[in-house]
Parts: C-alpha cells; structure tokens; sequence
C-alpha cells in the first residue's frame, strides 16, 4: 500500500473513533440527555409557535448553537489534551489549563442548557399571550442598500454583524459559517497570520518586474459576488524582493506597518498593489462596507514602551528625518534661532536638525515633544491620505475606513502617531476596533472604575462620541470589535446580561456594523487551521485567543446573535434615539493631549459628569467649529484644557463673536500655546455669552452651570434614579415621535439594581411601556445591572 493509502486508513478509522466517542458522549452524560431533551421541546414549540404566527427566528438561532455546541462539547472532551494546550497558550489561565480542558465540556452543556431554558420560556409566554414581540427584522446578506450614514435591508436601517478572523481555511460559501446565526459577510482579507495573507490586499500579489501573481489575485477576484462585505489591506509585511532592493525598508516599522511609510519604495508597491486591486473589485458587494485601509496603525516612539520589543520606532529613516526636517522649516516659517530658542539646541540650519528617537517620557511638556508628536500624527495622516488617494484615481466611489484603536484618543500617551480626528475626518466611514470589558485579567485587585459600574466603558463612548462629533453623517463600522474578549479581558462565565448592554450601548453611540473578535471552531467543532500543532505566536494575540472567549461560550455566542436581532427589530427607533442632539460640546484640543500626562483622563472626569444627564454628550475642536453648523450645539465646555494653538483659541472667539455660549474653568485653560508660552490674549465675548468660573470648581459645580445654560433645550422627560450610591448609573436617551409621545432606552451601566421613576417637567405622571414585551410599567420601576429596556412613554 503507498503512503497516502496508508493515511487515508488512519485518516478514516480516526473518523470512526471520533463518531464512536460522540454517540457515547451524547448516551452517556446526564447533561447531554437533558440538553437533547430541551432540544426536542424547543422544536415542538417551534411548531406550535410556526402554526400560530409566532415568529420563531430568535429561537431557530438559539437551536442552532444548542446544536453546534453540544458538538464543541464531545469536541472538547475528545481531546482534552488539545485543549488544555490551548488553554496553556493564553498565560493567565496556563496554571489550571489541565483542570480548564477538564471543566470545559460540561460547562458548554450546562450554557447550552440555559439558552434553551430561556428560548422554552419565551415561547410558552407568547404562546400564551403573556407577553408580545417585534418579529425580527432578518439581514438581507445579498440584497444590502448603501445609505449615506446607514446600510439599508428592504428599505430600513439594519445593524451588520459577524466575526473578524472567522474560521479560517474555510471557503465564504460555507453555509455553516457563514449564516444568519454567526453572520454572513464575506470579506477580502481576516486576520493575522493568514497564509499568503489569504484574501487581503498585500504587497504579496506584486512581483519584482511589476506584474502580478494571477494565483493570488484570485483569491481577490474569486470571492462570490453576493454578499455585503469588506476589504482590508494588510500592511505587515513586504515580499522579500522588496527587502533585497532597499535593507532599510523596516526602518522605523510599526507592529502592523512591517515597513517604513516614509519610504518612497514602499509607497511605490502600494500605489500598483491598492490600484490593481481597487480596480478589480470596483464596485464589488465585497466592497460596500468599504476598503479598511491599516489594521490597529500606530507608531509609539517613545523610550520603554511595550511596543518597543516589536521594534517600533526604535530607528528613524533618512525619508522621515529629511520629512520631519522640512516639517519644521514650514511649522517655523525657516526660522531656525526660533527652532533653537524652543529646544534649546544650536543647528545651523533646518537640514541639520536630529531628533532623538525614541524620545524620553522626561520631554514631555516641552516644544522639543510637542513637534515630534505632532509631526509623528502628520506624517501618518500624510500616509492615509496617500493610500485613500491610490484607490480613488482607479475607484472613485470607494468607501474606507481605518481600524482606529480608540485609546489612542481615549488615555493619556501621544506619542503613537494617531490624530482621531483627522483620520477619522478623512474617511468615508468612522472606523475602529473599540472594547468594552470587565476587570482585565492582569489586575489583582479591582480597578477604579469597579466601584460605580459593571463593566469598562470609557473607551468606547468617549471615542465613539468624539469620533461621531466629528463625523455625524457617515457609516460607523467596527471591524474588531473586543466587547466579549480581548488580549488582557477574558471571563469564561461571562454574563449574557453583559452581551447584551455592551453591543446595545455601542450601537447607540453610533455603531453600525461590528464583527466580533473571534470565530475559530471549524465545523466539526475542532480549532481552525491556524490554531492546530504547536503554535510560537505571541501570547496573546492569536494563540492565546481561544482559551475563555466566544468559541467556549454558547451562552455568548447565542446572545451576540440576539441582541442584534433585536436591534434590527427596533432599527428606526434606534436611530431616531441617535438623531438627540449633543447640546454640549466638551472642548479637546491635541495641543494640551500632547503635552499634559494626565490630560485625557482629567477630561473623562468632565465627560463622565455629563454622561447620565439623558443627552449623548458631545466634542468641539477647531475644525468642527470651523466646519460643521454651530446651532447644532448649545455652549462648548473648556475644562482644564491650559495648552492651545493660536488657531484653536481664534475658533473658540470666532464662536462667540457669533453669538454662542463659552463655558471655561477660570485660570486653568486657554492661557498656554502648544509651546507652553503664555498667552496674552483673553477671550471675550462678543455677542455670545462667556461664562468664567473663577476660583477653585468641582467638576460637580461645573456641570450645574452647564446644565442650567441649556436648560431650555433640555427633553420634558425627567428620570430619576437610586442606586444605592451617590453615583448616577443609568445611561438614557429620548427621542420625541410625530404622534407625541416618547422613546426612551434606559442602559444600567451601574454595579447595583437602580429603582427609577419617570415624570414630566410640567410634573405630569408618565406611563411607560416595554417595547419589547409589551408589559405595562408605568412610572416606577426597577432595572437590574446590565438591564437594557426600550420603552414607549405617554
């Protein structure tokens, strides 16, 4: 017999073995027996429900991933010895990752056992007229309308929902991948590590002589024209005729960018690579949630950061010194004893200047800092504008996004070369990989946030309030997102409860279409190929990503999909509830974000005031006063906000000199410029109104003042709320109807029940109904930590 044959034989009596094992598994284990028992009750139901009307989507999903997990699960108890492997992998669980492969087969049973549970109940109660429901609003993969701030299904708005790095090796076409249950979007391009970089735009497809690899474009020009989907290009790297041509090409690399931006080679092979493949996917429904052009891109450059093991930055290029060098000969007009005066150096000239790289945490707060961060964010909107620009002179129409890492906006280091808002200003989509978590596995003992909330949520809304402030009117696409696991957020037992508030409140702030982080089992329940063998990957990145996360989680994986239906249920009234407007602009300026250590997280301090006041809370800065119709807002806040540049205050004057409302902190903002000189300039105010709180105010004081000035502009709903603390914990918002009366979704970020009563301002009763369940409220009730409710207010 020949080898292969001999393979085959092994191949097939391991098949057997396999099937042998799982008919045993399903025989013998108690919860396996109970699991299939449910499974046979929710089907009749299904039936029942079918004979009398009932929509049955949401419980068709729900036996769905019964079905699929209690496979996992005679997976995982199959090859325990694999799976603790896995386990092992991610280093906070690798001490019990024996015990965990143990555990695992029949926690996934016992969550298998209560998804079914709830679907059971949910169908006896509508059977029998206890309660009522929307039917879902089912995803239209193949049929997806582009709007101008919203992707469309059968006419109405519709939330997209997936995986990034989706089970990969697997063909798009494969039906139990890609469906309503997981999500179907196809796409040109996953995740790390892929082989050949499978489906992404990559300088890979690009020979030497300047023609192109025909096999691997194919895996571009192959994929099925039918579903909604996307494009990314995948910058890790550089094929190695690229490196024998220029050995600096690396210099100055970041963890995702595997070459020098700078560098006029590597900009070469991107203009022929991004044009070929914008021109062969032109007007592609792969492409109609646009063409994401870097993955997570930053550029940390200063001493003893992480990143620096990665060599980020550890070595500039003779291209962004001679860049940086004819920065500063424009930012200083040629003047070079001025240069000298603010770093305190000798050059002789603009072409002599040097930088040390990377630059001393010591610097910061001082001009020799600000110009390197500030240069280091220019040059990669210089890139982004490069590569935006390749793709339109072949694809005009083609809409992009950048997977902006939101806590690049959102915590205090500046030094990564990311403007939020430039690049955000300059895409056609708001994109980004935003998290949400609760505590990080690294800490051990409970963080600051834990003594108000349930769950970390600064990052995402502060970003994604900034990020629609600047971009009102665009589609919001995260394309990773990290609510249900992330590299340091991981928690097996994870609350279906938490699912669901984190991906409602994110698609409140502005989210349009998410793919969740990550979808790794094949079919047959086995890791995907990536995940297979020994794996060197850094930990955590990829080989540590399974352990703990969705593909152990049927009670999660159940719940994404859910809540999700559920909000294209109630897709219009989403929107209406995102139209509020942000009567309050909290005034950012990079300048001071550059400078002050602790700048972002004083800001949050303000934001985080504002942020239970029932209105989204907003963001102003030079451009969007420059750009957008200021009557939108009602007064800007400047809150310890010391450093600005000359065309920041000049806005902030030109705002009032039009007759807008100006409240500043007293002596603690606006007297610096990025230079940390003294401004001998005040602002006045015009015909506007200028509010100056002088002496020593609280954020509290603050915030009444504010408060009080758009006090008429402010909803007639009133919501109070307790606790059982002294903080506010209920997220909500309003929107009026055309029939007068009112849509309110309540969010619980709180770590307690909270009891809540709604009224009038004109101190008339309100009456509240849940929209998704039909139940009577009326003006008192309670809502649980992680609560979500949807209600219909008279």
């Amino acid at each position: 017999m020949t080898l292969k044959e001999n393979l085959n034989i092994i191949k097939l009596l391991l098949l057997i073995f396999t099937m042998v094992f799982f008919i045993s598994c399903e025989q013998g284990n108690p919860l396996t027996k109970e699991a299939l028992s449910k499974v046979d009750k929710l089907e009749k139901l299904i039936e029942k429900s079918r004979a009398n009307s009932i929509d049955i989507t949401r419980e068709e999903t729900t036996l769905w991933f019964a079905n699929e997990f209690l496979k996992f699960a005679n997976w995982d108890e199959a090859h325990k010895e694999e799976v603790g492997k896995l386990f092992g992998y991610y280093t906070p669980f690798s001490d019990d990752k024996e015990k965990s492969a143990e555990n695992l087969p029949d926690f996934e049973r016992r969550k298998v056992i209560e998804i079914l549970d709830k679907s059971i109940n949910d169908l006896e109660q509508l059977i029998a007229g206890e309660r009522t429901r929307r039917p879902v609003a089912k995803v239209d993969w193949e049929n997806i309308e582009v709007s101008k701030d919203m992707f469309l299904s059968h006419g109405k708005p519709i939330f997209l929902y997936d995986y990034f790095s989706k089970t990969v090796g697997k063909p798009l076409t494969t039906k139990s991948v890609y469906n309503d249950h997981l999500g179907n979007i196809y796409h040109g391009g996953s995740t790390l590590y892929e082989v050949n970089q499978d489906r992404a735009i990559n300088p890979f497809i690009l020979n030497e002589d300047g023609s192109f690899d025909e096999e691997k474009l194919k895996l571009i020009t192959d994929i099925p024209d039918t579903n909604v989907g996307f494009m990314i290009l995948w910058n890790m790297g550089m094929p190695e005729w690229v490196h024998k041509q220029d050995p600096d090409i690396t210099k100055g690399r970041s963890l995702f960018t595997g070459f020098d931006i700078d560098n006029p080679l590597a900009r070469k092979v991107w203009s022929d690579v991004i044009q070929k493949a914008g021109a062969l996917t032109k007007d592609k429904k792969v492409t109609q949630m646009g063409y994401v052009l870097a993955n997570e891109p930053h550029w940390y450059s200063e001493k003893k950061h992480w990143t620096a093991r990665f060599n980020e930055m550890t070595e500039l290029s003779s291209h962004t010194i001679s860049k940086l060098q004819k920065w500063l000969e424009v930012k200083y007009k040629g003047n070079i004893k001025e240069l000298n005066d603010n770093w305190k150096t000798s050059f002789k000239n603009f072409a002599a200047v040097a930088i040390e790289t990377p630059i001393d945490k010591a610097k910061r707060g001082t001009p020799i800092w600000y110009d390197w961060c500030r240069y280091n964010m220019d040059r990669s909107i210089d890139w982004f504008t490069f590569l935006q620009g390749e793709l339109h002179k072949v694809n005009p129409n083609a809409d992009t996004s950048i997977k902006i890492m939101p806590n690049m906006f959102t915590e205090n280091e500046r030094s990564h070369g990311i403007d939020t808002e430039a690049l955000t200003d300059l895409t056609s989509m708001i994109g980004n990989d935003a998290k949400m978590r609760e505590r990080d596995v690294r800490s051990k003992k409970p963080e600051e946030w834990e003594e108000r909330y349930s769950y970390f949520w600064e990052e995402m809304s502060v970003a994604y309030d900034f990020m629609e402030s600047v971009s009102p009117n665009k589609i919001h696409f995260n394309s990773e997102s990290h609510f249900l696991s992330a590299a340091w957020w991981r928690k097996l037992d994870t609350s279906a409860d938490y699912v669901r508030s984190t991906t409602w409140l994110a698609t409140l702030h502005g989210m349009d279409a998410q793919l969740a982080w990550f979808w790794a089992r094949d079919p047959d329940g086995s890791p995907e190929d990536r995940l297979e063998g020994e794996l060197d990957f850094f930990d955590p990145a990829l080989a540590g990503s399974l352990a703990g996360s969705v593909n152990q989680q049927p009670h999660v994986a159940n719940e994404y999909t859910q809540v999700m239906m559920d909000l294209n249920s109630y897709s219009e009234e989403i929107f209406e509830l995102r139209k509020q407007r942000r009567p309050i602009r909290l005034f950012h300026s990079e300048a001071s974000a550059i400078n002050k250590k602790l700048h972002m997280k004083q800001q949050f301090h303000m934001y985080e005031a504002l942020y239970f006041e029932g209105f989204p809370v907003g963001y102003a800065t030079e451009n969007i006063i420059k750009k957008q119709d200021n009557s939108t807002w009602d007064a800007i806040l400047v809150y310890k906000t010391p450093y600005v540049t000359n065309g920041e205050f000049e806005a902030l004057q030109s705002y009032l000199n039009q007759g807008g409302s100006v409240i500043v902190d007293g002596k603690n903002s606006l007297t610096l410029n990025e230079y940390g000189q003294k401004r001998k300039m005040s602002l006045f105010k015009g015909k506007g109104t200028l509010i100056m709180m002088d002496g020593e105010v609280s954020v509290e004081d603050i915030r009444e003042q504010a408060l009080e000035t758009i006090s008429n502009n402010l909803s007639e709903i009133v919501l109070k709320e307790d606790n059982g603390t002294e903080y506010k914990g209920c997220v909500w918002r309003v929107a009026k109807t055309t029939e007068g009366s009112f849509i309110i979704n309540i969010l619980n970020v709180g770590k307690n029940t909270a009891k809540l009563n709604l009224s009038f301002k004109n101190n008339q009763k309100a009456s509240a109904i849940d929209m998704m369940n039909g139940q009577k409220l009326g003006a008192n009730f309670e809502l649980k930590s992680n609560g979500v409710l949807l209600l219909m207010v008279k």
